[in-house]
């Protein structure tokens, strides 16, 4: 079975064993929420964000009041992320430019969505696929990345842009999105990082990484 064939049979075996897989692990209520806590979630855990976008969207709920914000502040707000000065300055900039250039409206395309500071090309993919349904890219987190390097989908070890690129070329458009949804659901219950589940993973006749010694 070809590399194409394979990722395309994985997704339909995952789609049958994660049918609540979410399209997201961040919790936000409207694009520009979900743009801000992807961008503030590199290098951190969607837990983490979970823990203090409540707090950060009660004081700065639109992109107007956070673009005015006290950098200071909104430091503050967000140090248990890691690097808060830059992500603090990250997240004000790109909310004064959604006002400036876009009338406060998070943009729909890869290349807008790039070009806030901050935003790389998974933050733009994860706000397209989260929020608009659309499709552009792939979503390669950590976990993403991490299963299909097991997987033997790519050999890119910890190269989002290049594992990305092939696996555009491996499956076709319409099943991007739901990849990355089920891969990372994989991820997170059976292929962890630290000691992935080979022995009870559906996946592990499929997988040349997969190890069945206790």
């Amino acid at each position: 079975m070809n590399k194409n064939n394979t990722a395309t049979k994985i997704v339909k075996i995952l789609d049958k064993t994660y049918p609540d897989a979410p399209k997201t692990y961040l919790n936000f209520q409207n694009p520009f929420e979900m743009l801000i806590a992807t961008i503030l979630s590199a290098r951190a855990t969607d837990a983490g964000v979970n823990k203090i976008s409540p707090i950060l969207f009660k004081k700065y709920p639109t992109p107007e009041k956070m673009s005015k914000a006290n950098l200071e502040e909104i430091g503050q707000i967000i140090r248990p992320l890691g690097a808060f000065n830059k992500k603090a300055g990250y997240i004000t900039e790109t909310s004064r430019q959604l006002v400036d250039r876009f009338g406060s409206s998070v943009p729909k395309t890869m290349e807008e969505l790039i070009s806030f500071p901050g935003a790389s090309r998974k933050t733009a993919n994860v706000v397209l696929s989260v929020v608009f349904g659309l499709s552009e890219g792939v979503v390669v987190d950590t976990h993403v990345m991490r299963v299909t390097v097991r997987l033997g989908l790519s050999e890119h070890d910890k190269k989002p842009q290049k594992i990305e690129k092939g696996l555009m070329e491996l499956l076709p458009n319409e099943l991007w999105n739901d990849y990355a949804r089920l891969i990372g659901a994989h991820g997170r219950r059976t292929c962890k990082s630290r000691k992935p589940n080979c022995i009870e993973c559906i996946l592990n006749k499929l997988c040349p990484s997969a190890v069945f010694d206790e």
